[in-house]
């Protein structure tokens, strides 16, 4: 079969009969092979029955959300290219040639853009329309370097097995950023074709929430991006900090009539320690990412990780430590200079807030060290101790020796036999030739006797006439 249109449905009863149908019209008008699957996701207005008399399969699918109904039914799906779309009757599944023609030329995913199609007055809430899926598809291209225009459109078509190996896990409506992302990480054949969008033939209001889809939305997109939830952040932290500290480290800086001090250092401190540990967390995400397969394997960041040994953080955060400790100690001594009474914190507080900050900075270092070769013990797996080609020398001997010794023991068996069929022929031979020789002896004795008894009888008679 060369193509499955999926449809998730959830109390779809006023559409899904005629989605149905005009899918089904598209198949044999253009002469395709092809099913239509009713991904049911609990329907109680009676829409798996009018699913199936329209000529639907209904596949039910027990776990709630949008999803994880797509899921569903894209594993049951039994086409090589699947197409999932919106039960509603928003989209047109008549306009799937174009997909389809994607698809045979070798995409792995093909996208619809309603904003180049067209979106009919009413089919979508202008909120969604100006702000939520432009903002939302623009921070999924900056992020993942993807060229998709429209992040979030319902009407799309795929390799089902291309999507398969992608692992999709989310089971709300972020399933399909989450499809773009993970193609666009693979390197994924992604294309887009223009399509409509019309406003759905429901009465009741549509199953998406504006404010907890989108959110979902966008912490999918900051959770599988560790560079812009951790490391860029990170990284501005760290800048304006390390600049500030070392300005103000030496005394106040006036900037017009703005006089910045001690003040400004210690939030200039609190700046570089929030984003040394930023830093950190992109680095120990991105590791934990690549090693569940979460994100594609990254070269630079492995270069960073082979660097970056428990030997190598322990001494880095062991000579920032020692800084801190130079730090503290040389303000011990200008306070014993003062013998240990009042000082003024604008002097004091420019040693005692680089050396508490240089402190802060050597710990965090070195259980980053430590986490980091944590999750390297589960990646570092142990050689083989043969070459696998050797061992499977080595079976395939094992397997011929055996064979042999099983020939020669039922080579040995069959000699036996044919053995003891001999002995047991000679045996009866000698059984045979001793009872004939038992009976010849028997026949000359019984001769002799008759012999014997005839003469006796005729030197009776003999006598009897002498």
């Amino acid at each position: 079969m060369e193509l499955s249109v999926v449809m998730p449905c959830l109390n779809e009863a006023e559409t899904v009969e005629t989605c149905v149908r005009k899918t089904i019209g598209f198949f044999e008008d253009n002469g395709i092979d092809g099913e239509v699957v009713i991904a049911d996701n609990g329907s109680t207005d009676g829409s798996q029955q009018l699913a199936r008399d329209a000529g639907a399969r209904v596949v039910p699918v027990i776990d709630k959300g949008y999803g994880n109904a797509l899921m569903g039914g894209i594993r049951a799906a039994r086409g090589k290219y699947v197409a999932m779309g919106d039960a509603d009757d928003s989209y047109d599944f008549t306009t799937l040639g174009p997909f389809l023609d994607e698809l045979r030329d070798g995409a792995d995913l093909v996208m619809g853009n309603r904003f180049k199609g067209g979106i009919a007055d009413g089919a979508m809430p202008p909120l969604h329309r100006y702000l939520g899926n432009p903002v939302l598809s623009f921070v999924g291209r900056l992020f993942f370097g993807s060229k998709i225009g429209d992040f979030h459109c319902g009407l799309r078509a795929f390799d089902k097995d291309a999507i398969l190996r992608l692992g999709l896990q989310t089971g709300g409506m972020e399933f399909a950023s989450e499809m773009v992302v993970k193609a666009t990480l693979q390197g994924y054949d992604i294309r887009e074709v223009p399509t409509t969008l019309s406003p759905d033939g429901r009465s009741r209001a549509p199953h998406l929430n504006t404010w907890r889809d989108g959110w979902r939305h966008l912490r999918f997109l900051m959770l599988y991006s560790p560079r812009w939830l951790f490391l860029i952040p990170g990284l501005v932290f760290m800048t304006l900090g390390l600049v500030a500290g070392i300005a103000l480290s030496t005394g106040p800086v006036t900037v017009g009539e703005i006089a910045f001090d001690v003040d400004t250092l210690v939030g200039a401190s609190a700046a570089l320690v929030i984003g040394f540990q930023a830093v950190l967390f992109a680095l120990l995400t991105k590791v934990y990412a690549m090693q569940e397969g979460f994100l594609p394997h990254d070269r630079r960041v492995q270069k960073i990780i082979d660097w970056w040994s428990l030997e190598r953080g322990l001494l880095i955060g062991g000579l920032l430590a020692l800084a801190g400790l130079g730090g503290l100690a040389a303000s011990l001594l200008h306070w014993r200079v003062n013998n240990f009474g009042e000082l003024d914190p604008r002097h004091s507080l420019r040693m005692v807030v680089p050396a508490a900050t240089a402190l802060v900075m050597s710990f965090q270092a070195i259980f980053a060290s430590l986490f980091v070769s944590i999750l390297g013990i589960r990646r570092r797996q142990h050689p083989p101790l043969t070459d696998p080609a050797e061992e499977a020398a080595g079976v395939v001997d094992a397997a011929a020796h055996k064979a042999r010794r099983a020939a020669e023991q039922a080579e040995k068996a069959g000699q036996a036999e044919k053995d003891d069929e001999s002995t047991g022929e000679k045996a009866g031979e000698k059984v045979a030739a001793g009872k004939a020789e038992t009976a010849a002896a028997r026949d000359e004795t019984g001769g002799e006797e008759a012999a014997e008894t005839t003469g006796g009888v005729t030197g009776k008679g003999g006598a009897a006439e002498r």
